[in-house]
Order: C-alpha cells, then structure tokens, then sequence
C-alpha cells in the first residue's frame, strides 16, 4: 500500500501549478473540468516519483483560517525532497529571492532532516527536505 496522491483545494488553480511547476519540477496533466460542476483539477507528477499533488478548485469551497503562520488541526504540510542539503539551499534562497514566504531557514531538525520551511503561494507550509 502507498499514498496515490495528496489534494488541496486551492483560489486560483493556475498559479498554484505554475508554482509547483517552476520551483519544485512538477509535471501536470492536462487540465480536468466538469462543467456541470464548475470543477477544476490538475495532477502533478514529482521528477523523483511519490504521490502525486492534485491542485482542485470548484466554486462554493469554503476558506480555512489557514494563515500559513498558524498552526491547526488538520493536513500540517507538505514535504518535497529534493535530493541534497546544497539544493535546500539553493531553492530556499530562490523562493526567498522571488518573493516568497519562508518561515523556517535551512537547517537540521531534531529528528535528523534536513529541511526548510516556505509558504506556497495561498500559504500553505511546503518543507523542503533532502
């Protein structure tokens, strides 16, 4: 048994898969609409394989009070590895440099990663880890 994907409901469906797509290498599928629904969907593949990411936006879906800051009850974050400490580094000044979010600097956790913390762009904590 495995994780097959993860999903998050999201505000606006294009930018956060260009997010993905642009600092994390993500591959999407074409974009799934029911229109009957108004519901929108993408799938994103990970370059070093796992669960994939499902981007979802329909219209009616209330807002968390997720505030990225905060912690609550529920999905806490994701962790993306991306395959050694020099590119934590790397990515986490990239996304610092472009504008984003980062809440948490690289470093070693107690419990041995080796990670840092950012907000995608609806504020929702991304760990990037080795």
């Amino acid at each position: 048994m495995h994780i097959e994907h993860i999903a998050i409901w999201v505000r606006d469906l294009e930018r956060m898969r260009k997010f993905y797509e642009m600092y994390f290498g993500a591959t999407s599928n074409d974009k799934y609409v029911n229109s009957s629904k108004g519901f929108s969907s993408y799938f994103l593949t990970f370059p070093q394989g796992g669960p994939r990411l499902e981007l979802m936006q329909m219209p009616g879906i209330t807002d968390l009070a997720n505030q990225g800051f905060t912690q609550y009850i529920g999905l806490a974050h994701l962790a993306l590895s991306v395959g050694s400490e020099d590119v934590v580094d790397t990515l986490t000044n990239r996304l610092r440099s472009d504008g984003n979010v980062v809440i948490g600097e690289p470093r070693r956790t107690g419990d041995g990663y080796y990670e840092s913390v950012i907000l995608d762009p609806e504020q929702n904590r991304v760990e990037i880890t080795v």
